[in-house]
């Protein structure tokens, strides 16, 4: 593997290169089959998944006018105890809702660790160089890197649960313009998914692969986050070039 990767600072590895030039796969790509076999895939690994809206064009399937997230968000506002591993449910959405993208609730058996796709790319090489294990990584739009992760848990004593400022909720994504860390109570869409502009969530790593301790790739991926923003114009700040959320 040594080979492959680029160590000379200014030049693109070819690690990077080939996540940039893999073909992007669309719901009009992936037929029917292959569509529920990757969704079936996900819920084997144990993730519950729930359906989700889809594009129309620019706009959301939803009837919400201006809908904020279009085709990123649950269609019920049930989706939390509606998210399943249920084979058979999840077979009567895939052919029920062919069109439909879907989400899985994230804090009950996975986190979910968002970052910028460039971040996301420059910490997935080192990881793997450095032989760290690493779970299913997905990459959503043009824009950002998902990696899945084993949850850091739900204790039954809530003085044990930890706070982060990273921990986020579907209602505060403008406030993690750099590191999401999803966890209890948040979401992420899954592969395959369709996006408004031509976009598509799919996956880098699949779900085959087993989730990792979620502290076993938090550095590297927080210190790729730091690097990123430190390359970024501060004159110019956006969601994509901060490291960490930031103060109101």
């Amino acid at each position: 593997m040594g080979a492959d990767f680029g160590r000379s600072r200014g030049t693109e590895s070819k690690f990077s290169q080939w996540l940039r030039r893999r073909p992007k796969t669309q719901h009009s790509e992936v037929d029917d089959t292959a569509r529920e076999a990757l969704l079936l895939a996900v819920a084997e690994a144990g993730m519950p998944i729930s359906p989700a809206a889809h594009p129309v064009g620019y706009r959301c399937s939803c009837e919400r006018i201006g809908c904020p997230t279009p085709a990123r968000h649950p269609i019920s506002f049930a989706w939390q105890t509606q998210s399943t591993t249920d084979r058979a449910q999840i077979e009567r959405w895939a052919r029920s809702q062919p069109q439909a993208n879907f989400i899985t609730a994230t804090g009950m058996i996975h986190d979910v660790l968002d970052v910028p796709l460039t971040a996301g790319e420059q910490a997935l090489e080192r990881l793997l160089a450095a032989d760290i294990d690493v779970g299913p990584v997905a990459v959503s739009g043009d824009d950002r890197m998902l990696f899945f992760t084993a949850t850091r848990g739900t204790p039954e004593d809530e003085d044990e649960w930890w706070p982060c400022e990273l921990d986020c909720h579907p209602e505060t994504m403008d406030e993690h313009p750099g590191m999401r860390w999803h966890c209890r109570g948040s979401y992420v869409l899954l592969p395959p998914a369709m996006l408004p502009g031509e976009l598509d969530v799919h996956w880098v790593r699949g779900p085959e692969n087993p989730l990792p301790d979620p502290l076993t790739l938090l550095e590297t991926l927080t210190d790729a986050c730091a690097q990123y923003a430190d390359t970024a114009d501060q004159s110019d700040l956006d969601h994509d070039s901060v490291a960490w959320p930031l103060s109101r």
